[in-house]
């Protein structure tokens, strides 16, 4: 958006909020202090394990999960369920810092870069995973292109038991603490892409992969 349209439609607001002068200064104190304060409504409670809330939520809404102690076993969890699902050794992985940390087997062939239309399998990690609904939150960025998210039949995300929150308000939250700027997209991805467009029937793959399996590290 440039300036001229930015202006046209802050002036538009101005007008239709009969605005036509400066905020009174005790009017612009409260606004701030709103904006400061990031006041939050009321949020439904969420009593169990955050962990266990995830995984049960993730599965409510057709994604399927595994679960693994620590890192160095997730390479033995995306061979198992690409092997059991029939499909091949190959990934288009996410060139983050994380994932480059794994000993990934040499029977399985990687190729770190944006997804494209013929990949059938991509893993990535995840900003944050949310207990409240079985949410991954993706940041787009260097380390996570977008694409991974939405060509390839099959998602694989790596989620650390540390990036579960509760609510989704605590995504904005830590995203404010953590991140010197704001990324372009947030993708918030809550099972596999679905429609039920034709004959009210469900139909998974319609927007995006097909599967989504998550991988939960304990440790």
């Amino acid at each position: 958006m440039n300036n001229s349209a930015r202006d046209q439609i802050l002036s538009d607001i101005r007008q239709a909020l009969n605005r036509t002068t400066s905020l009174d200064k005790s009017v612009s104190a409260t606004l701030e202090t709103r904006l400061a304060a990031h006041s939050i409504h009321v949020q439904p409670v969420v009593e169990a394990d955050l962990v266990s809330r995830f995984i049960t939520k993730a599965k409510a809404v057709a994604s399927t999960v595994a679960t693994v102690p620590s890192l160095a076993q997730v390479p033995e969890a995306v061979t198992q369920y690409l092997t059991t699902s029939s499909q091949k050794l190959e990934v288009v992985m996410a060139p983050d810092p994380l994932l480059d940390g794994i000993d990934w087997p040499a029977s399985m062939k990687i190729e770190r870069r944006q997804a494209r239309r013929q990949d059938v399998v991509s893993i990535t990690g995840v900003f944050a995973a949310i207990a409240e609904t079985g949410t991954l939150v993706l940041l787009s960025g260097a380390h996570s292109p977008t694409t991974l998210n939405f060509l390839p039949d099959v998602h694989i995300v790596i989620v650390r038991r540390q990036q579960i929150v509760t609510h989704i308000e605590d995504v904005w939250r830590r995203m404010r603490s953590e991140l010197e700027d704001m990324p372009r997209t947030v993708n918030l991805i809550t099972g596999p892409s679905r429609t039920a467009d034709i004959e009210q029937t469900i139909q998974l793959g319609a927007h995006g992969p097909r599967s989504l399996q998550v991988i939960v590290v304990e440790h």
